[in-house]
């Protein structure tokens, strides 16, 4: 044994696992220390983790709980061996925050530590506000203020002093602090609603307030007429109505009416127009209503906005007479780790910064509409426009044309899913696909040579050193790819005859290029596979 495979099995005080780790790695051919360290803290949580930093390395200890420490290597804080006691405090952590949450009056409050993609699909926002008061703004500004004179004097400098660099991350944290209020909410509103409480990436508390199921929105209340009552809905819009409608009304009714034998040819009062009238008379309008749209396409280009809008931040169509909807899919399969990507971070970011400028009822969005400028349109077009895509793979819906016209997209805005963060891991991709998909991901981006090294281990070990491998080539598996994107649909080439030849003889370069694990440590110029050979 090795001195660094003696400081490695130092991770554990466990002497049955420690022999159970020696006696397996005995009999394969990596002896790594990190390999060691991995099996004997198999099944623990990191400290990292965040359900560790939400309940606190502390109170973990407190309940009784083990932290493993490495003694000879920065650890993170170590590694909790007790999953099943760190699972119950966050549990008991959550419902005592969902109880606090719960006694500002929300109508229900759910709890969980993590909740899937898209948990909020199907819940309308609640219009919440952050008012300040004056005493606050005015220390707003004044700090608002500071930090643009700051920036403004030391602009062009090429290094901040010290003390300048200090104030102004005093001042951002300031300022984040007044941002980052949560709003508030009007309280007939709160007893209909609910939230969502759960832990965020950085094992901090996330509370979502304020959303509204379909079944508790609030009744539409009915209209005073009793007339106006018994027309359809549809019957007019409210917008784009004739000038004088009830003159029309009343000459249309008096010349089409027949008189009754039964009845008086006084009309006592104005009766609505026949249903079969109606259709006759909205069909002409219809008809000529999509010719003049059709010549406009700056109003047409509005009214398609109008109707994304109603769909995807109203949760309704009913206020639109486009026969347009615009549906965002859910996913039915959550794909580990989803609701942290810096995708779905920023979908949440911009999705609630339009939030905050539309207005608080689907009544008033045409006239918003109206007045934002050609640029802020565009801008909320293409985030209604992106909400609706849907690029799943389902077994049981076959869409072969949606997934070639994705692949369409996904060129003409030069997607490159490496700069979007994924990268093949044991987690993503490697641990779930056979032995033969990982020999060939390593080989098409390290070269044969590479995949003949690994290509003996048994899964679980060849996952990791893949994982290893690929780490910052830039890999993609073929569904991820971008078609006639370089970066995504060219992985580096497989390594030649010659350069596999000059690795086994103990070519420098080609030894040079290949990870430490892989070579041994006395002869730093001869790999282990080959010495074993």
């Amino acid at each position: 044994m090795t001195l660094d495979q003696l400081m490695a099995f130092c991770v554990s005080d466990d002497h049955v696992r420690q022999e159970q780790v020696w006696a397996m790695i005995q009999r394969g051919w990596n002896k790594e220390p990190h390999i060691i360290r991995r099996m004997l803290t198999e099944g623990a949580v990191r400290a990292t983790d965040r359900r560790a930093r939400f309940v606190g390395v502390d109170a973990y200890e407190a309940a009784g709980g083990i932290v493993m420490r490495d003694l000879f290597q920065e650890d993170d804080g170590g590694w909790l061996q007790d999953p099943a006691l760190l699972d119950r405090l966050v549990a008991e952590r959550l419902v005592r925050e969902a109880d606090a949450i719960r006694a500002e009056g929300w109508k229900w409050v759910e709890a969980a530590p993590d909740f899937p993609y898209g948990h909020r699909q199907g819940l309308r926002p609640l219009p919440g506000t952050n008012p300040l008061t004056e005493t606050e703004q005015a220390a707003f500004d004044a700090l608002k203020g500071e930090y643009d004179a700051l920036e403004e004097q030391y602009g062009e400098a090429d290094e901040l002093p010290e003390a300048v660099e200090a104030r102004l991350t005093e001042i951002e944290a300031a300022i984040e602090v007044f941002q980052s209020r949560p709003p508030k909410f009007d309280p007939a509103d709160i007893v209909r609603a609910g939230a969502f409480v759960s832990i965020d990436r950085d094992g901090a508390l996330r509370v979502e307030r304020g959303y509204v199921r379909p079944e508790d929105e609030p009744p539409v209340a009915a209209p005073d007429d009793p007339d106006q009552a018994a027309e359809p809905a549809s019957t007019m819009p409210d917008t784009d109505r004739d000038p004088s409608p009830t003159e029309t009304r009343s000459t249309t009714t008096t010349t089409t009416a027949e008189p009754s034998a039964d009845t008086p040819e006084e009309d006592e009062g104005l009766k609505p127009l026949p249903e079969r009238l109606m259709t006759e008379l909205t069909a002409h309008r219809t008809l000529a209503l999509r010719e003049a749209l059709g010549n406009d396409w700056d109003t047409a280009f509005l009214a398609v906005l109008h109707a994304f809008c109603l769909r995807l931040f109203y949760r309704s169509a009913a206020d639109t007479c486009l026969e347009i909807e615009a549906k965002s899919a859910g996913f039915g399969t959550q794909a580990p780790g989803l609701n942290d990507t810096a995708s779905a971070r920023a979908i949440d970011v911009r999705h609630e910064a339009w939030v905050k400028q539309l207005p608080a009822t689907s009544g008033e969005l045409w006239n918003a509409l109206v007045g934002f400028d050609t640029d802020t349109r565009a801008a909320l077009f293409a985030h209604c426009a992106a909400l609706t895509i849907n690029a799943l793979h389902e077994p049981w819906n076959r869409r072969p044309g949606a997934l070639a016209h994705a692949d369409r997209l996904a060129q003409a805005v030069g997607l490159d899913m490496t700069a979007a963060g994924w990268a093949p891991t044991v987690e993503t991709y490697l641990g779930r696909v056979p032995k033969a998909r990982i020999l060939e991901a390593v080989r098409e981006a390290k070269g044969e040579h590479a995949a003949q090294l690994i290509d003996h281990l048994k899964k679980p070990e060849m996952a990791q050193e893949a994982e290893r491998l690929l780490a910052g080539t830039g890999w993609l598996p073929e569904p991820l790819r971008t078609p006639g994107l370089p970066e995504a649909a060219a992985v580096p080439p497989a390594a030649s005859d010659e350069e596999a030849e000059g690795a086994a003889d103990g070519d420098a370069d080609a030894i040079t290029a290949l990870p430490a694990f892989l070579i041994d440590a006395e002869d730093p110029a001869v790999p282990q596979a080959i010495a074993a050979e």
